[in-house]
């Protein structure tokens, strides 16, 4: 099957932006317009400058549209897109803008007059077929579109057949997806078609995260690959991070890069590991990228083998535990599974450790063993394999500058890792988490990025000496002026990071008293409770009322806000429960596809918000 080339997972176009854009910068204006959706702005700035390479920066602007409760203005902003670039378009881009044009103005069309809204989804329906004709039938975004825009009209459409063909023709090929997580609304939809219905639920989610209670997190469906033939494999979905496993020179020797996060999901990888590829050899040696829970919880798995690996981890390791079992507690099962146990933890001893940058030759393989400092832990360390030209970078660019519940991570450690890896310049860069290695994949595309986090971290100081409040900061758009000329890569990669960069150095950098008064004083969310019930006279009607307004008009987080503070006072309350439900999973939509972190602890509260008593 034929398919445009720009539609698959790993898509690259050619073409340079030479748009230049005008910044908003806090350091030029003390009092930015706020804009209560900077993810969905700064993705409309960065698809108004050109047709981007990754259609995916498409895709993740049409759903924030939707999950904005702005529909129509999205419908209006793509298909002037359309008509801005028609002369640069192939027929893959044109049939893709079509589609997510007809997806918005379906779900816009309750704000369409009566007498106008049947032509209105007519066009749309026009749109859809358009699309199929420029691609051929052969595209699968645009095939699942017509599907459930096709399923969730009104019968008189006379569209449920073609939405039968379209959803199947999906399932039948499945490969063609950008990933697997498109593949469940699918069968949802078909399901209700088949029975008759019309699917009717709050949320769409299109992402490969995954949550299950015993397993946590999974980033990604199960897969075992061979990124370096016969030498260097990866495993990815077994649970919250990744297993590499590398054959020494003389094939004699495997080695393991970190040891996972529980016993049972590392026996799950490496038996997986030796059912695909029985014939290799013996583990003798396991490598940490650093001692956070997910990377050494499993120890006692790969411990248990004949012949004993050894391991060999930073000389500071003990201190990144340490400083890991200071912080809370309460969410680590939601990433890490019922099954995780700190005490696993706290029973790492590596046989060996590193205190300054080593050579290791393992069965004729060389490993350069580097220690670094940052982002993310203080005993991180780049496992470098010059013959092959790979580098296993453990988490040090994961995008909280370390675990947003504690307190770690180093801004100018990352840096310095960021010029590391131009140094080294590896062929193949390989992270702990499969987003990582999809994101920030080559050193190119670092070194832009190092740039534009410089840029973001001026900014965040100089707000912060006037007093700027953190919010603010966020919704001030805060975009590098080079950003849209530089490496097309470091699109998606700067939105992940822009956040939680802003909250990481916030949090460095003011202390407990802020200029907005904010941690001056200890109200609770019971008190805020009692301010909506007690003094204001609020009914439980009327506070729903008002969350369910804020969640059409895409303000989630205040919607949940709110209703957390009133169910304080009414916990009984069925009529706040199903609203901070509601809140909690447009939350969930809002962030499943830019923020995992947020997805877990969001989607954790749908269930809590059912069960709250």
């Amino acid at each position: 099957m034929r398919r445009p080339h720009w539609f698959t997972a790993a898509a690259v176009a050619a073409g340079a932006v030479t748009v230049v854009l005008a910044t908003l910068s806090l350091a030029q204006d003390p009092r930015p317009r706020a804009l209560d959706r900077p993810e969905l702005e700064y993705l409309k700035v960065v698809n108004r400058v050109a047709p981007p390479r990754d259609p995916q920066l498409v895709m993740l602007l049409m759903g924030q549209f939707a999950n904005a409760g702005r529909s129509r203005e999205g419908a209006e902003f793509f298909a002037g897109l359309t008509r801005k670039f028609s002369p640069q378009l192939d027929d893959g881009r044109k049939a893709l803008y079509l589609s997510a044009t007809a997806l918005l103005r379906a779900q816009a069309a309750p704000e369409i007059s009566v007498l106008n809204r049947i032509g209105w989804v007519k066009d749309s329906v026009a749109m859809l077929d358009q699309a199929h004709e420029l691609t051929h039938g052969e595209v699968f975004v645009v095939r699942w579109i017509s599907g459930v825009v096709r399923a969730q009209l009104p019968g008189f459409f006379g569209q449920r057949d073609r939405a039968l063909q379209d959803l199947r023709w999906c399932l039948e090929h499945a490969d063609g997806a950008p990933q697997q997580g498109w593949l469940p609304e699918v069968r949802y939809q078909l399901a209700a078609l088949e029975r008759g219905e019309k699917a009717d639920k709050p949320i769409t989610l299109v992402t490969p995260f995954a949550e299950d209670p015993e397993n946590g997190h999974t980033f990604s469906a199960r897969r075992i690959a061979e990124i370096v033939p016969g030498r260097v494999y990866a495993l990815s979905g077994f649970e919250f991070t990744e297993y590499y496993f590398v054959v020494s020179e003389d094939g004699r020797e495997l080695v393991a890069i970190d040891a996972g996060t529980r016993p049972d999901s590392a026996q799950a990888a490496y038996q997986a590991l030796r059912a695909a590829f029985p014939k290799l050899p013996p583990l003798t040696t396991v490598l940490v990228t650093h001692a956070h829970w997910d990377h050494i919880g499993g120890h006692r798995y790969f411990e248990s083998l004949e012949p004993k690996p050894r391991f060999i981890a930073r000389a500071n390791y003990a201190d990144e535990i340490a400083n890991d079992l200071k912080g809370p507690h309460a969410l680590l099962k939601h990433f890490f599974g019922s099954r995780f146990d700190l005490e696993e933890l706290k029973s790492f001893r590596p046989d060996a450790t590193v205190e300054r940058r080593s050579e290791l030759r393992i069965g004729g393989t060389r490993f350069e063993l580097i220690p670094i400092q940052g982002g993310e832990t203080h005993d991180g360390l780049f496992i470098h394999l010059p013959q092959l030209g790979v580098l296993f970078a453990g988490d040090f660019i994961m995008p909280y500058l370390g675990a947003p519940f504690i307190e770690e991570g180093d801004f100018d450690g990352l840096l310095a890792a960021i010029d590391l890896v131009q140094e080294l310049n590896p062929r193949i860069l390989l992270h702990g988490h499969q987003p990582l290695t999809q994101i920030f994949n080559s050193p190119a595309m670092l070194r832009d990025t190092k740039a534009q986090l410089v840029w973001l971290r001026e900014q965040v100081r100089a707000a912060i000496g006037r007093g700027v409040e953190r919010a603010a900061i966020h919704q001030a758009n805060l975009i590098p002026p080079g950003l849209l000329t530089d490496d097309p890569a470091t699109h998606l990669a700067y939105l992940v990071l822009r956040e939680n960069v802003i909250n990481r150095l916030y949090d460095q950098m003011v202390g407990y008293w802020q200029t907005d008064l904010a941690g001056m004083d200890y109200v609770s969310r019971a008190d805020r409770g009692a301010a909506l019930v007690d003094y204001l006279g609020l009914s439980e009607r009327q506070v729903a009322a008002a969350a369910e307004r804020m969640i059409r008009d895409g303000k989630h987080e205040l919607a949940a806000e709110l209703v957390d503070a009133a169910r304080e006072r009414l916990p009984q309350s069925a009529e706040l429960a199903r609203v901070q439900r509601l809140a909690y999973l447009k939350l969930t939509e809002k962030y499943a596809d830019t923020n995992p972190f947020k997805l877990i602890v969001y989607s954790s509260r749908v269930g809590d918000a059912a069960t709250k008593n």
